[in-house]
């Protein structure tokens, strides 16, 4: 009976382990939920720049935008996916009352305010989150991913940086 005992306690041992292995941190887990969340909000407004810009150089930001972060969630989908990490499909709240604040303006205030909001401090967040990603991941893979797409988000920081101050 003790032998069958110690049998199925390593059995289980055996079993747990694999499964251990593939849960995420719940730090990870929430990094990859909110850069989902912040990728989401900067691909809608971003959607929704290029129906409303008024300056062309807004819009090939817009599309700019829409192009590189919907490449990044692809990616994040994929990672968050193989650690069993679901991910938001909708910015959050907050994101979302910006969103609709945006869509009420058009022309030049429309421009203005998505360079300020979406562009420079939208990314000034992601970049704050993407270093915290870099530094303090446990999963090698997150944070590779992190500090890969660091180089990208400060890229269009400073484009937003430079529409703003034309």
């Amino acid at each position: 009976m003790k032998s069958l005992l110690q049998s199925l306690l390593f059995l289980c041992m055996l079993l747990a382990g694999p499964a251990s292995a593939q849960r995420v941190a719940e730090d990870d887990a929430g990094f990859l939920r909110q850069a989902a969340h912040n990728g989401l909000a900067e691909v809608e407004a971003s959607r929704l720049a290029l129906q409303k810009a008024e300056d062309a150089q807004v819009q090939a930001y817009a599309r700019q935008m829409v192009e590189e972060h919907t490449r990044a969630h692809e990616a994040l989908a994929q990672l968050a996916g193989e650690r069993g990490v679901a991910l938001p499909q909708a910015p959050d709240a907050t994101q979302q009352a910006k969103l609709q604040a945006l869509g009420a303006l058009d022309g030049a205030a429309f421009d203005a305010r998505y360079v300020e909001e979406m562009g420079v401090k939208a990314h000034e967040q992601t970049i704050a989150l993407f270093q915290r990603g870099a530094s303090n991941a446990r999963d090698p893979q997150i944070k590779a991913f992190a500090s890969g797409q660091l180089p990208v988000l400060q890229r269009h920081l400073e484009r937003a940086r430079e529409l703003r101050r034309n």
